[in-house]
């Protein structure tokens, strides 16, 4: 594996307008079901908007509050591009959640990826971001990251050809470096991430969805209710931002019920 990288120099790098992007979104979590569908939504635009502003997409990850972007710039500037793809978004989000005002909290941050080792150290990052906020115990089971598309070899929303080129010309060989380098244990942080947008929520915060998701005064209630009904209920709160220990030791629930949930 060590082998397979060392060619990576920045001298190979052949696309310095490469930026690694952290747009966040301001306002309430809201409910899964409405989540799941806001999130299919934004790669929809994303991928709209790849044809029209010509960048090329080499990871991403979208969670509750944020997304993470890895792009290569096209005939638009990134500025450009992401204002066409938030104005986009923020129109579509205020009309069907009937509200009004700014959704995105001041200006994306952004930092340019100068040569392919610290290319792979940053999507390794945005793939492993819903680990580290404990939503999911691995990258493979968390739905909106490009993670999938390599591992799978479907390039959808995501180029994928660009980074599995680098580790290995054998494609088969190259997703099997991706998925050990992908899931290496690491101490990565890329971007200077508000410590506001990186806390989690608190336990009386949890509590709070909790009741409110289960129509409850008692957290202890999904111990009674139905097992679809708990598990979705459980899917909606790490989606909400939730991490899987908070829950474990909120509710009392095990571990493994919770992480495959």
């Amino acid at each position: 594996f060590v082998a397979a990288l060392a060619h990576l120099t920045e001298a190979s790098f052949p696309f310095p307008k490469i930026w690694s992007l952290y747009p966040a979104i301001l306002g309430q979590a809201i409910p899964s079901a409405f989540g799941r569908f806001r999130l299919a939504v934004t790669i929809e635009i994303l991928d709209y908007y790849k044809s029209i502003c010509e960048y090329e997409v080499y990871g991403y990850c979208l969670m509750n509050n944020h997304i993470h972007l890895l792009i290569k710039e096209g005939k638009e500037t990134i500025s450009e591009a992401v204002k066409r793809i938030g104005v986009n978004y923020a129109y579509w989000y205020n009309s069907k959640y009937a509200r009004c005002g700014h959704l995105f909290q001041d200006r994306f941050k952004s930092e340019t990826v100068e040569d392919d080792r610290y290319l792979l150290t940053v999507l390794r990052y945005i793939h492993q971001n819903p680990v580290k906020a404990g939503i999911v115990a691995e990258a493979a089971k968390y739905r909106w990251s490009s993670y999938s598309e390599y591992v799978n070899q479907q390039g959808i929303l995501t180029n994928i050809n660009f980074i599995l080129g680098i580790l290995n010309p054998d494609t088969n060989k190259a997703v099997k470096i991706f998925k050990e380098f992908m899931t290496t244990d690491n101490e990565d942080n890329c971007l200077d991430v508000d410590d506001k947008m990186k806390k989690q929520l608190s336990d009386e915060d949890t509590s709070k969805l909790i009741k409110k998701l289960t129509k409850s005064d008692n957290v202890l209630i999904l111990h009674q209710i139905d097992k679809n009904e708990r598990n979705r209920t459980l899917r909606n709160l790490k989606e909400m931002g939730c991490t899987v220990r908070q829950l474990e030791r909120i509710t009392g629930l095990g571990r493994r019920i919770i992480e495959k949930a």
